[in-house]
């Protein structure tokens, strides 16, 4: 099925001319919402390896890292280049000169044609900025800054530690640079409605951002999340609810907004629910099929009538 929406792969390839994949990397970096500097129990939902694969762990070097993931995803997806992709936990919370050497050694591989950089927006300056935009004149650049919902109370509730306006601040200081910019949310999380999420999208779909990840809530084991699951306190979506919920989101965007994720990769050894998370080609399906379902096409489907909500956080 053609799909209905700007979807990464196929941007990559536009832009590159060939299969484009990203290595997921692992810098052993930290996160002021777990050192102490904010808190010391992290967002409810992030597990021990810091929202990571945990395909690199902690004891591979990044050069080690990259190319084992260059053989595994030449073989799987017949990828030719690769962006780097720091993923794990807060990977601009370090000195410069540190960053600067995590960053190089990924980019030592003439088959990595760009970093993409997972960040909380309260841990950007303008000095970090100016490091990584040098970057953007050789490579692809992508900036993944972790926003999850535009509401404060639900950051509350889910103790991301920043707020919505620290989100706004890190946008307009990456603005103007050449580096692209992605949101990531997440729909489904603890006490918030279809219309909060719909909120959310209205909130930062004028704001320049390029590209979104759209996730959906899951429960890891060992999370304050599950805890909070356990005891009755938090309830899941269903698969189709999602599906709706997501093609509503996407009718609030932008129509250019490249959709770089629809749905999230639980571990599986790791997951609590929804068992349906498990199930991503279905999701994707659904997604698909909800489109069709409204009639729309590239053209019409963003930007709904009703898209005028102001968001209270």
């Amino acid at each position: 099925m053609a799909k209905r929406y700007n979807d990464f792969n196929s941007y990559l390839r536009k832009e590159f001319g060939c299969r484009v994949q990203k290595i997921t990397i692992d810098a052993g970096f930290s996160c002021p919402n777990r050192d102490g500097t904010i808190s010391s129990a992290g967002c409810i939902f992030c597990d021990s390896k810091g929202s990571g694969s945990g395909a690199g762990g902690r004891s591979q070097s990044i050069r080690d890292q990259v190319e084992q993931g260059k053989a595994r995803l030449a073989v799987r997806y017949k990828a030719k280049k690769f962006l780097a992709y720091f993923q794990a936990f807060t990977n601009t919370y370090a000195p410069c000169d540190i960053l600067q050497k995590r960053y190089d050694e990924a980019l030592a591989d003439s088959d990595i044609v760009g970093l993409a950089i997972g960040t909380r927006p309260d841990c950007i300056d303008k000095e970090k900025l100016s490091l990584i935009e040098r970057y953007a004149e050789t490579h692809m650049v992508w900036m993944e800054y972790g926003l999850q919902s535009a509401h404060n109370r639900t950051l509350k509730i889910i103790n991301r530690g920043h707020t919505f306006e620290d989100f706004l601040r890190a946008v307009r200081m990456t603005r103007g640079r050449n580096i692209l910019i992605c949101a990531h949310v997440i729909l489904g999380l603890p006490g918030e409605s279809k219309e909060d999420i719909l909120d959310t999208a209205s909130a930062i779909a004028d704001l320049g951002i390029h590209g979104i990840k759209i996730h959906s809530l899951y429960i890891s084991k060992g999370t304050p999340l599950a805890q909070l699951y356990q005891e009755g306190g938090c309830q899941t979506i269903d698969q189709h609810t999602y599906a709706e919920w997501v093609v509503a989101f996407m009718e609030r965007l932008c129509p250019d907004m490249i959709i770089q994720r629809l749905t999230g990769d639980p571990d599986p050894s790791a997951l609590l629910a929804p068992a349906w998370a498990l199930q991503k080609q279905q999701t994707l399906y659904l997604i698909q099929k909800t489109l069709e379902g409204r009639d729309t096409c590239q053209g019409n489907l963003y930007r709904s009538a009703q898209a005028s909500h102001q968001v209270n956080p």
